[in-house]
């Protein structure tokens, strides 16, 4: 596995970088860059973290976020199998805040923009119309060059800063406290639990993994994390129950096993404490009648 890092994304030729990623599964490791990233999911599902946020993601996520923000979309285990003949698909957009001038933003007229970048610092979801405008600029934008490119990223940040329809995605306050030289600990955590959260996870085996008592490494990771490593595991489990109920395939109480919980009750408990609603009620709320 590659080691966390730090990435820079850079282009020789444009103010700007737009790519379109096709691979088996999405980059499963941990990282931060310097730079805005503008990313959609056109194929794939999984679970995604953004700073101290673990959501399940599927075909429509799409986010804005700040620099240095750590994020992670990590596939879902069957992309990983061998033979699995599956494939994510997303395009994504990274500029620097100085692409256009270190003062292009201090403008007047570019204060709306420059109030959306501080607020991508959270990192920003959208839903409704506007996921559906970055989808198809993305789109369009890969196919541009020239003052056009820059003039229609500079139209759809406008549009974005007006738009109503973005959430904040961390919480409030949040700060990235990860160094480049603490990332590959976290991903070794981050992959462990993925790897393992259908069973017991000891604290021990994954203080020792991270190469420390159990006392310190609570304490590191929820400096890290702005969360206890237990809530990190729950949620975990939580994003996995989610899809699990909307596939619709399994009762509640095995789907509570399936997702690493002992006992029906306490599933049940830290459902309604993660996301306000209880199994049935999450169901109902996103499941589409036919």
């Amino acid at each position: 596995m590659k080691s966390a890092l730090r990435k820079t994304i850079e282009s020789q030729v444009r103010s700007f970088t737009v790519q379109e990623l096709r691979e088996p599964h999405f980059d499963p490791n941990w990282h931060f860059h310097p730079h805005y990233q503008l990313f959609t999911v056109m194929e794939g599902t999984g679970t995604r973290f953004i700073g101290d946020s673990i959501t399940p993601f599927e075909p429509g996520d799409t986010v804005f976020l700040g620099p240095n923000v750590p994020h992670l979309w990590r596939s879902d285990a069957w992309y990983f199998e061998e033979g699995a003949n599956l494939t994510t698909h997303g395009i994504v957009l990274y500029f620097q805040e100085d692409f256009l001038g270190k003062e292009f933003f201090d403008r007047p007229e570019m204060h709306p923009i420059g109030q959306l970048l501080e607020e991508s610092k959270r990192g920003i979801q959208y839903v409704g119309t506007a996921r559906q405008r970055i989808r198809t600029e993305l789109q369009e934008l890969l196919h541009l060059d020239g003052l056009q490119r820059i003039l229609r990223l500079l139209a759809l940040l406008d549009e974005l800063a007006h738009s109503v329809e973005g959430a904040p995605i961390t919480s409030y306050g949040y700060v990235n406290t990860h160094k480049v030289s603490e990332t590959e600990r976290m991903q070794k955590v981050h992959d462990y639990v993925m790897q393992n959260f259908r069973q017991e996870i000891r604290l021990t085996e994954v203080a020792s993994l991270a190469g420390m008592s159990e006392a310190a490494f609570c304490r590191y990771f929820k400096t890290r994390a702005n969360k206890t490593f237990t809530d990190f595991v729950s949620e975990i489990r939580i994003g996995q129950s989610c899809k699990l109920l909307l596939e619709d395939k399994w009762s509640i109480s095995q789907i509570a096993y399936e997702s690493g919980f002992d006992t029906l009750s306490n599933f049940n408990r830290h459902f309604k404490r993660i996301t306000g609603q209880t199994p049935r009620e999450y169901k109902k709320a996103y499941t589409i009648p036919v």
